[in-house]
């Protein structure tokens, strides 16, 4: 086995889902690193996303206070400083594909939620 085999990610313990708003974002710190997660409600469905907080058009941490919504049927998230809209599952900017915001993994188990990294 090599070492890129070998990495696994590591899970990191964020808050109780009781913690989460639907259809919002709250903010973590993780590590180092602002991560934004939202609860989102889709058809009757609810899933986790979590994508870095930091907005690289404002250049400022302000993604979890942006506006939730959908596009092409995907939940995205628009930052609150220029508008620009960001698919969670990705992080792709729909205005501006050349630029992401990265994205993290993230479950719940029972009542904790987590992201690795």
């Amino acid at each position: 086995m090599t070492a890129a085999q070998d990495i696994s990610p590591v899970w990191h313990y964020v808050c109780d889902a009781s913690e989460l708003v639907l259809n919002s974002g709250v903010c973590a710190l993780v590590g180092e690193q602002q991560v934004a997660i939202f609860n989102i409600d889709m058809n009757g469905f609810t899933s986790l996303y979590a994508v870095s907080n930091y907005d690289p058009i404002g250049k400022a941490n302000v993604i979890y206070r942006g506006l939730i919504g959908s596009l092409e049927g995907e939940p995205v998230v628009a930052s609150p400083l220029y508008k620009e809209h960001y698919f969670l599952q990705s992080g792709v900017c729909k205005e501006r594909n050349d630029i992401t915001l990265k994205t993290f993994a993230i479950k719940q188990d029972g009542e904790q939620v987590y992201i690795a990294c």
